[in-house]
């Protein structure tokens, strides 16, 4: 583990970099430093298989010229000499860069929101011991479950905590501290020629919102039930996708409004706002400001304020989400999304992504679907093409039939486009579920084609 220097330290060195880039004739500049620690646990059937430990510590810094040129330049060395070549390095880049529009600081005040600090003190006392217990927990109950599981082929334990301090010429400072903790079990099933490997995890940001226990459950029932797996007929089917599922699917929706694609040509809701993109069942929001979630801060990275964004209203593309840089281009507020790292200029990217439950249980919307599937696992969402929206994926869970979840199904694809299939989705279930940043409920979609025997 690295010594991490006071924070007054780092303040000044901080202040000293601003300075220091302003007397070398940038127009303006700000800074990210981050430090952080973390450790993990895996076991492979009650073994040790992976035991890390570390911890790290850099800063970045972006110089803005009168003409909008930036440039970025960041490192590990916090000594007065390292962060003064960081600040050389930042204005080179700069200067060799191209200019362009809407490039900017903000001018504060950055407000901190003590109902989001989001940092529980009990993760960092987590020891090795912890760690090995939770683990051997976690195998026991997976191995005690069901006689099909042959093994555990991975029970694993993270911790972490990390600390970031954002300051600008313009005189904005502040510090945000956070931790996160996530465990996960994998196993393998089989039952005479039918093998499954499946698993389930939990990440959370308070110790206490974990249940190892659950973890090892899931996984095993999971992964059991897909035992034995077959094909649907080729056909158009009524789908429910699980919530965890549902979410995937939410967090590529949610990127197509980040109004830096929609400038660079990378998406299909260019030109939408207005436009039905859904059905009108669907609310969809971007939402930086709430406790103890994995996508709400004080403030993005630039220093605006987070926010909540309406981004589809009853089935219409209401708004976009926007840094400081393309809220200008377009004329409108940042909402609070710059996305930006150390070593990185910034961008636009979500928060925690919202789709709204409606009000009936997932049980009385399945009571009435007489032939379906019920979907527990994409595959592929990474490649729905984000401009034209059409897409090719597998898809893999149960058989719906007569209300009554039934047999395994596996093997089969779903071919589309994502805005036919959006208005296509008839009804969202009262079950909402966090996965990650991104929050959705039981989905019923009509009409779906898919691909089997």
């Amino acid at each position: 583990m690295i010594k991490f220097l006071p924070h007054n330290e780092i303040e000044a060195l901080a202040a000293h970099m601003l300075d220091l880039a302003s007397r070398k004739g940038a127009w303006g500049a700000d800074l990210l430093y981050s430090e952080g620690g973390g450790s993990g646990l895996t076991l492979k059937d009650g073994e040790t298989e992976e035991c890390v430990s570390g911890s790290s510590a850099g800063i970045g810094i972006r110089t803005i010229m009168s003409d909008g040129r930036q440039g970025i330049a960041y490192g590990s060395r916090l000594d007065r000499d390292s962060v003064d070549s960081l600040v050389e390095w930042s204005l080179h880049n700069a200067l060799a860069s191209e200019p362009e529009e809407g490039i900017t600081l903000y001018d504060g005040p950055l407000v901190r929101c003590e109902e989001l600090e989001a940092e529980d003190r009990r993760i960092r006392e987590i020891t090795a011991a912890d760690r090995m217990k939770y683990c051997l927990e976690m195998t026991r109950e997976a191995q005690s479950l069901d006689s099909r599981v042959v093994s555990v082929r991975s029970a694993s334990w993270r911790d972490g905590w990390g600390a970031s301090f954002f300051a600008t010429t313009k005189g904005l400072s502040g510090w945000e501290e956070g931790s996160s903790a996530n465990c996960g079990v994998m196993v393998l099933a089989q039952s005479g020629e039918f093998t499954e490997m499946g698993g389930y995890g939990m990440e959370a940001l308070r110790l206490d919102e974990l249940d190892i226990l659950k973890s090892a459950r899931t996984a095993v029932e999971q992964t059991v039930a897909s035992l034995g797996g077959t094909q649907l007929d080729t056909g158009s089917y009524t789908i429910m996708i699980e919530p965890e599922t549902a979410a995937a699917l939410v967090d590529v929706i949610g990127g197509l409004f980040c109004a830096s694609d929609v400038h660079r040509g990378r998406s299909m809701m260019k030109g939408r706002l207005g436009e039905l993109v859904a059905s009108p069942c669907l609310n969809l929001t971007d939402n930086g400001r709430i406790p103890w979630k994995p996508g709400s801060s004080s403030w993005d990275s630039e220093g605006v304020p987070t926010g909540r964004t309406e981004l589809i209203k009853n089935g219409e593309a209401n708004a976009f989400l926007y840094n400081l840089q393309y809220a200008i281009k377009d004329g409108v507020r940042s909402t609070g999304n710059c996305s930006r790292g150390m070593s990185s200029l910034p961008d636009v990217g979500t928060t925690n992504l919202i789709l709204e439950a409606g009000t009936e249980s997932p049980e009385a919307l399945r009571s009435r679907i007489v032939s379906g599937m019920y979907v527990t696992e994409f595959m592929g969402l990474h490649t729905i093409d984000p401009i034209s929206g059409d897409f090719s994926i597998g898809a893999k869970g149960h058989r719906i039939e007569k209300g009554e979840i039934t047999t395994p199904v596996s093997g089969v694809t779903m071919a589309s486009n994502l805005l036919e299939f959006m208005k296509n989705i008839s009804a969202a279930a009262s079950d909402l579920k966090y996965s990650g940043s991104v929050a959705a409920p039981t989905l019923v979609v009509d009409n779906v084609v898919i691909a089997g025997k």
